[in-house]
C-alpha cells in the first residue's frame, strides 16, 4: 500500500509533530506511516482524511493482493 501522506502534509504546511498531535499518535508513527512501514487502522486513516480534507482513497493506493480481483 502506497500513500501520499508526506505530500499532503507538506501541502498543508504541517510538521510531523503537529500531525502527530492532531492524530493523537507519536511522531514515530507519523514517520512510519509516511515511509509506508505502518498500515493505519481504519479510524486513523479516517482521521488523516479529515485533517487533509480528502477521502481515504485519495491518501492510500492499494496494490496487488490488497485488491479483490
Amino acid at each position: 500500500m502506497k500513500n501520499i501522506i508526506k505530500e499532503k502534509r507538506s501541502e498543508h504546511q504541517i510538521t510531523q509533530e503537529q500531525l502527530s498531535i492532531l492524530l493523537n499518535v507519536s511522531r514515530q508513527t507519523v514517520i512510519s506511516l509516511e515511509k509506508g512501514k505502518y498500515k493505519p487502522s481504519l479510524v486513523l486513516a479516517h482521521k488523516l482524511a479529515q485533517v487533509f480534507e480528502c477521502s481515504i482513497e485519495d491518501l492510500f493506493q492499494f496494490e496487488g493482493d490488497e485488491n479483490i480481483e
